[in-house]
Parts: structure tokens; sequence; C-alpha cells
């Protein structure tokens, strides 16, 4: 049996990656909660600790772990608070995540899968030029900067302990229970408000969340993703529009999409002051994950269409 430690239990990301070890026997789950819920599901060893913090205490959590799937993070927010948003990003993502590796390597565990970012890559990409695991780095935001500084300090600690690091930079996540915009998109469609996205031909990687869980689960015991990064993805990029029509064929909802220029649309979008709308809406942002196939033997668990059906259903019944 394989003892693995999970961060960020409670997230979208890390509460799927939870449900997926627990429903394995051949794994044993503990859990790291800051408030421990009342009601943990059976088989589960919940801790406690105050925080992704540079000064937390991993030892008594980290005791006979073989393998910490770190998820949790200082997470991109619209509406930033914090006078210096990189030092706040840094303190979590960067010099918390350090600790608790540092402290993994003290306690023997033998490796360290991270949950990163394609922002690490960049914002976006022209169509049919991808971004790939070994491109060079370019983020341009404090979340993206962030995550791959902690990228560049766990790989250092990897060739100093000899623990290994496994990376994952995944795009957009959705699933049953995904929020943000991805569940605005639907509630606008469940509504059949009129949308003026009938014409945008950008391309964009999406991963359903059960791709991505999938994915950790791989990285777990294949040997060759010691010491790697992968990008993931559903393999699958579609336009804004096609999403939107796919997404409202499987709410079983008409997709009334008005057919706007792109260059209209961001324009007024521009106008609006809306422009990381617009970018999102318009712009595109595909990966390749050739490398992820080849090298671990892995492809996508689920298709869209399935993803797509899966995540409709549970926004209808909730």
């Amino acid at each position: 049996m394989t003892r693995v430690l999970l961060t960020g239990a409670s997230g979208f990301v890390g509460s799927a990656v939870q449900a997926r070890l627990l429903s394995d026997p051949h794994y044993s789950v503990r859990s790291v909660y800051r408030q421990v819920p009342q009601q943990s599901p059976a088989h589960l060893e919940a801790v406690q600790v105050s925080g992704i913090e540079p000064d937390t205490d991993w030892l008594g959590p980290l005791e006979h772990v073989e393998v910490v799937i770190h998820c949790a993070a200082r997470v991109h927010v619209m509406d930033e608070r914090e006078a210096d948003s990189l030092e706040a990003f840094r303190r979590v993502n960067v010099r918390g995540t350090l600790r608790l590796a540092e402290q993994a390597a003290e306690a023997g565990v033998r490796r360290f899968i991270y949950l990163s970012s394609i922002k690490v890559n960049g914002e976006g990409t022209q169509p049919g030029h991808p971004y790939t695991a070994d491109d060079v780095p370019a983020p341009l935001d404090p979340y993206g900067i962030s995550k791959w500084e902690a990228e560049q300090a766990l790989l250092l600690l990897a060739a100093k302990t000899g623990m290994d690091v496994v990376i994952i930079r995944p795009v957009l996540v959705y699933g049953p229970g995904v929020k943000a915009n991805f569940r605005s998109m639907m509630a606008w469609l469940n509504r059949g408000v009129p949308l003026p996205l009938g014409a945008i031909t950008n391309k964009r990687s999406l991963v359903a969340v059960d791709n991505l869980v999938d994915l950790v689960m791989t990285c777990v015991h294949n040997s060759a993703a010691a010491n790697q990064v992968f990008l993931v993805s559903d393999d699958e990029d579609l336009s804004t529009t096609e999403l939107l029509r796919m997404m409202a064929r499987a709410m079983g909802r008409p997709a009334r999409l008005l057919p706007l220029p792109m260059g209209l649309l961001s324009g007024f979008a521009q106008l609006l002051g809306k422009k990381a709308i617009s970018q999102r809406l318009c712009g595109s942002l595909q990966v390749d994950i050739n490398k992820t196939k080849v090298l671990l033997g892995w492809t996508p668990a689920i298709s869209v269409d399935g993803a797509l059906e899966k995540t409709a259903k549970d926004f209808l019944e909730h």
C-alpha cells in the first residue's frame, strides 16, 4: 500500500484527486486541511496544518509518507487586495511549497508531484503554435511567476536530495462542480441568454478534471515521470464558439450565439475595461501534450463530449 500526503483536498482538483485515491485500496490517504471537516470520507486520515507557509512544520504529517501530491496554492485572483501581490504569491507558492518539499525529502518521501500552471509558459499562443513542456517559460503575472520560481526550486531540490519531483502544468480545468467563468458560461446557456460569441475562431486547450486526475495517478508510480515537466489537456482544442455549442448540446439547451465579428467584440471589451475577459474569450492558448503521451504512455481517459456531459449533468442537478 502506498501512503500519500495530499494538499489542497478541499479544492476543486484536490478533492477529485482525493476521491480517486480513496477509491483504490492500494493507497492510504492523508489529506491536509486548514480546518478539518466535521465529516470526512471513510478511510481518510485528515490532518490540520496552519497553512502553506514558510515556517509550517510538516514532519508529523509526513511521517511514513511515500508520495506527496501538492495541489494547494495561493491561486490567481481577479480582485487582488494585497499591496505586493507577487510577494503574497511567493510566500505561499514558492517558500511555502519549498518548505513542504524540503521536509518531505528529509522524511524520506520518494516522489513529490507538483500541480503547477500553464501560466508558467505564458498567457496565450498563436493558432497552430502550441506551447510545449520544453519551451522557455515566459510567465507574465505574479501567479505564473511564483509557480515558475517554485518549479525551479523543486528541481534544484530534487538534484540535491534524490527525491523525485514531477511537475504538471494544467490548462483550464473543468468538470462536475467547476466554478468561476466556466460555471457562469453554463448559467448563461441554461437561461437561454443570447451571447455575441458565435464567430470566435480561436483555439484553446482544456482539461477535464478526470483526465488531470488520471495523469496525476499515472505519475505516482511511472518511473519515466521522475524530474520531468508535463503539460496536460484533453488533446482536443476548441474555439469558444465550438465549446459553447458542445456545452449547450450536453445541457439539452439551444445555443443562442450571435455572430459578432471578433475584432468588434474585442474592441467593445477593451472600451469597457474588460481586456482580460476578451483575451480568454477570443484569444488562443493551445498546448502540445505529445511528451506526456509518449514518455508516460498516457492518453486522456475521457473524451471532451463525455466530460462535458458529466459536467452538464452535475450542473443541472445542483
